[in-house]
């Protein structure tokens, strides 16, 4: 297993991240309830696919998830947090030319770095749709139900795979909940703005966080790239890895 390395956020609330390979800098970020381990090292080979593809592959651990800091003050999860600590692990790193990625939650701060300016190389928005982007409330309003209705939830259904989820993680249901009051929503036309090449890498049975099709068709350099698997397996194939290698070095 990686090292965990840390820093302090503006806040002083702690990031953790690891990393795997050496060449060029990738930022990957994982989904809701993950971690970076979890997310691309313990069920997939996404992260060794990548090193060996010749990227040096940054997997933060986000607020509120893995080892990062956990905190249970509403004041920690302002709009926008989730990207802001991303902004601020790449001026701690110095990175200035560099790929950006996630999945999931992942995903949608991939989204909401690239709207807010951020210009990587090339940018990965996976295991997320349109309607993930531009209806950000209905997703936190689905994970707010399965977070304050633990232990609740009728066993085989949606939520129940989400809690069995969240408990092999070890989450935080108090700091995960405080953070879907940091979620926002982007605009069809902040997303049209994004002037960088962006992957859209999306299981074929995925439909989670909406469209994703209609997502690539939205941002003017995006493709659409669909890979085995619905939002909770595709990110265990490897697929997505090779998916995303492809992507970054075509």
């Amino acid at each position: 297993m990686s090292e965990v390395h840390y820093f302090d956020a503006p806040d002083s609330t702690r990031i953790a991240w690891r990393e795997q390979g050496e060449g060029r800098p990738l930022l990957l970020i994982h989904g809701f309830m993950s971690d970076a381990v979890t997310n691309w090292i313990k069920f997939a080979p996404t992260a060794q696919t990548l090193a060996e593809g010749g990227y040096r592959v940054i997997m933060p651990d986000l607020r509120a998830h893995g080892a990062s800091g956990k905190p249970h003050d509403p004041a920690a999860y302002p709009k926008h947090i989730l990207a802001d600590d991303q902004f601020a692990l790449i001026e701690h790193l110095k990175l200035v030319d560099f790929d950006l990625g996630g999945y999931s939650l992942g995903g949608w701060t991939t989204a909401q770095m690239l709207v807010r300016g951020c210009t990587p190389r090339k940018a990965i928005i996976s295991g997320m749709g349109l309607e993930g982007l531009i209806g950000r409330d209905d997703r936190a309003a689905y994970f707010r139900h399965i977070l304050t209705n633990l232990r609740n939830h009728p066993k085989g259904s949606r939520e129940w795979m989400a809690e069995a989820f969240l408990k092999t993680t070890g989450g935080d249901p108090v700091a995960l909940n405080l953070l879907l009051d940091s979620f926002t929503n982007s605009s069809r036309e902040a997303l049209a703005r994004i002037d960088v090449p962006v992957g859209v890498i999306c299981g074929a049975d995925d439909q989670d966080n909406g469209n994703a099709e209609a997502l690539a068709a939205l941002i003017p350099q995006a493709k659409h790239i669909v890979i085995p698997g619905n939002h909770m397996s595709a990110v265990t194939f490897p697929d997505l890895g090779r998916a995303m290698l492809a992507f970054l070095n075509g």
